[in-house]
């Protein structure tokens, strides 16, 4: 049987269109609202943004997890990610990329980083809930750099 695990978010809403909302989760507290981008106030994050947080945040902790169990030591791993919405027949959610760069203190097979850099969305859980609607790219770079920066 498969050990189910239960993520929980409280929210609530006050006002319009142009009111704001509270969200909060065991590590997590947040206001939102209708984006300032959209026609709306722009008070705290929104929905769009905290869509495109979780994607880089599992990706991050995907490939950072693929790295680590082949024994291939890195110092940081610096993500830009980009979700890119759309009004066509209404708001929609297009695509998103992201674009990594592994730094290494020492040389590595470039062909080998970044076919995991890829391999790191399929395997992310937010990338495979999206797949199907939502287009994910990866844009990776490597970068040497010495130990002490």
């Amino acid at each position: 049987m498969a050990t189910v695990h239960t993520y929980t978010v409280r929210s609530t809403w006050t006002g319009d269109r142009n009111g704001s909302g509270q969200l909060d989760a065991d590590h997590l507290s947040a206001s939102f609202s209708v984006p300032g981008n959209l026609g709306g106030p722009g008070l705290g994050t929104n929905p769009e943004e905290l869509l495109v947080s979780a994607a880089a945040g599992c990706y991050l902790i995907t490939l950072c997890t693929l790295l680590t169990n082949r024994q291939i030591p890195f110092i940081r791993i610096e993500l830009t990610s980009h979700g890119y919405f759309e009004f066509d027949r209404g708001l929609r959610f297009d695509r998103m990329e992201h674009h990594p760069v592994l730094v290494f203190d020492h040389p590595v097979d470039d062909e080998r980083i970044i076919a995991l850099a890829e391999h790191a969305e399929h395997a992310c859980m937010v990338s495979s809930a999206l797949r199907g609607n939502v287009s994910v790219t990866v844009h990776p770079q490597i970068r040497v750099q010495s130990a002490s920066r």
